[in-house]
């Protein structure tokens, strides 16, 4: 028996686990396959072998990140750009880590959503003649590298001749320093890269953005699983952060650099205290000023009664002066506030429509996904309310742009000071002829009752056509936007004050009108009962300074309920003799 039991506790390790009752161990997972990413040897910033003989580049750095997210093997191949397109087509690879988009190219290739926008450019020697567009090209000697998206765009354009090709940009570059042809045709970011690095210092770019290309991830038709990989992984690396550290670290430094906030804030400082010291200045000056009139106006009111009469024509005069001074202050302040707004607002509206054709373009992969996968969450709320919304905010940040262009526009119009307001005879006939084709089609929305009648014997008026037409302009919008409906009528009016040699026009309207406490600060700068609909308080000021320069009167008459009349009048020129 003892020893039936030693022979049972010899064999039990032998036996199988499941035979002894103990659960076997789970099987290893087979080897993870490795992923091919094929690459441009020589395309920096976006993917080159640096000196040690690696693979570097915003591409790169890119993959890297997206293979750690989602948890993939990747191995990098680079070559030559048609050779890695090739290797791609036969399988030796299987993705393209940074290929341009093209119906052409959709045909054999499927494209991950873009991970950026490359813009291309033309390089020519700094003795060449410049030229402005692809189609200045036809002609010319022109470099491009083989198989590149530029050389598909110049193929179908009928570029075919006058091409030559080389097998990277850099060479294509070099090509061209040597002297040989005339242009190159090359992405603007590797362009600078290589002219930096290869020390050609006679070539510049010579047009810009004569195409901008979105640059994806593509894969042979078909691979869809991997590619759906590769996009999920760039959106992750959106949502993170991580995207946007690469592109700076990459191709942050090649763009124009953007001003800081503190920098800004600190040359805005050297612009508006000397400005606000000037201001004070002023002000201490006008009251210390104003005390001394006042103390000359009690002296003289203690004089005989015939001097008071002189002393009120002193008072008005003065009040003129600090006016006109104040005004001048505040159109130096406004042209330099003007300018400073403009440089950070033109990138605005420079951005915006990128902006929205990026949204467009990922809106079928978002509209995609949500198909498939349902609601999920896209900048912090569900995609389904996001879907609407995104595109009304980019709508409404573009019109803001536009709204502060406009009225940065009408500050510079304001602070521009034109005292000679030209020398040229013109007929007020034309001139308010010409601004009411200007303003159709805003007083076809307003009404359907416009009427305008044109004086014969109207004389003729010195001065600068333009700016009064554009007076008249102002006038006929500021009609229309105080009509309540279409079928409130405008009547314009040209006829000649009496016998004296003063042409008129009148602007009628049955709009709103204007309340009698207004009606005295019409024309001050920067006052408007109009500011939540856009109004700037900057139109009538204009227009009244226009018409002042003409020797002209602006004057006004309303009545609340019933409407307003707006009466400009001018002197008619020299008569000839």
């Amino acid at each position: 028996m003892r020893l039936l039991v030693t022979a049972l506790l010899f064999l039990l390790p032998l036996l199988p686990p499941s035979a002894r009752g103990v659960d076997a161990p789970p099987a290893q997972p087979a080897a993870q396959k490795v992923i091919i990413v094929g690459g441009d040897r020589d395309y920096p910033p976006y993917e080159f072998i640096d000196k040690d003989g690696k693979p570097a580049g915003y591409n790169v750095d890119l993959t890297r990140a997206i293979a750690d997210v989602m948890g993939m093997k990747v191995e990098f191949r680079f070559g030559g750009w048609s050779e890695m397109r090739a290797a791609l087509m036969n399988g030796e690879i299987d993705v393209l880590q940074g290929i341009s988009f093209s119906e052409e190219r959709s045909r054999t290739i499927a494209f991950s959503p873009p991970h950026t926008i490359v813009h291309h450019a033309v390089f020519a020697r700094k003795d060449t003649p410049p030229v402005k567009s692809i189609e200045e090209l036809r002609g010319k000697q022109v470099i491009v590298f083989r198989d590149g998206i530029m050389h598909d765009t110049l193929r179908d354009l009928g570029f075919s001749g006058n091409l030559h090709f080389t097998a990277t940009p850099a060479d294509a570059l070099r090509r061209l320093s040597s002297g040989a042809d005339d242009y190159a045709v090359v992405a603007i970011l590797p362009g600078m890269y290589l002219i930096r690095e290869l020390h050609l210092t006679n070539l510049v770019p010579v047009a810009t953005n004569i195409a901008a290309q979105k640059y994806c991830y593509g894969v042979k038709k078909g691979n869809d699983e991997l590619l759906t990989r590769f996009s999920e992984g760039l959106a992750i690396l959106r949502q993170t952060g991580q995207y946007q550290a690469i592109y700076d670290r990459w191709l942050g430094t090649l763009e124009p650099p953007r001003l800081p906030w503190a920098k800004a804030l600190r040359y805005g400082a050297f612009v508006l205290v000397p400005l606000l010291l000037i201001l004070v200045a002023t002000v201490v000056w006008s009251r210390t000023l104003q005390k001394k009139v006042a103390q000359r106006t009690r002296e003289l009111a203690r004089e005989a009664a015939e001097r008071k009469r002189a002393l009120e024509e002193l008072r008005r005069h003065q009040d003129k002066l600090i006016q006109a001074d104040k005004m001048t202050s505040l159109g130096i302040l406004v042209s330099g506030v003007a300018h400073e707004i403009n440089n950070p607002n033109g990138l605005i509206l420079l951005n915006m429509p990128i902006l929205k054709e990026v949204y467009r373009d990922a809106e079928e992969v978002l509209e995609s996904h949500y198909r498939e996968s349902g609601n999920f969450m896209l900048g912090g709320l569900p995609y389904a309310r996001m879907r609407n919304e995104v595109p009304h905010l980019l709508d409404e940040m573009h019109e803001g742009a536009k709204r502060i262009k406009r009225i940065v526009e009408e500050l510079k119009d304001f602070a521009r000071k034109d005292d000679s307001p030209g020398d040229a005879l013109f007929d007020l006939n034309s001139v308010a002829q010409a601004a009411v084709r200007l303003a159709d089609s805003t007083i076809r929305k307003a009404t359907v009752r416009f009427s305008a009648e044109y004086a014969a014997d109207l004389p003729m008026v010195r001065g600068n056509s333009q700016r009064i037409e554009q007076v008249l302009v102002n006038l006929l919008l500021n009609a229309c936007q105080a009509l309540p409906n279409t079928e409130c009528k405008i009547t314009l009016a040209t006829f000649r004050v009496g016998n004296a040699r003063i042409a008129a026009l009148s602007v009628t309207d049955e709009g709103v009108g204007i309340a009698p406490e207004h009606i005295p600060r019409l024309t001050d700068p920067f006052f408007t009962t109009k500011r939540e609909t856009g109004g700037t308080g900057l139109g009538l000021s204009v227009s009244s300074g226009i018409v002042n320069e003409h020797g002209g009167t602006l004057k006004f008459s309303s009545t609340p309920g019933e409407g307003t009349t707006v009466v400009l009048t001018l002197p008619a020129a020299e008569e000839t003799p």
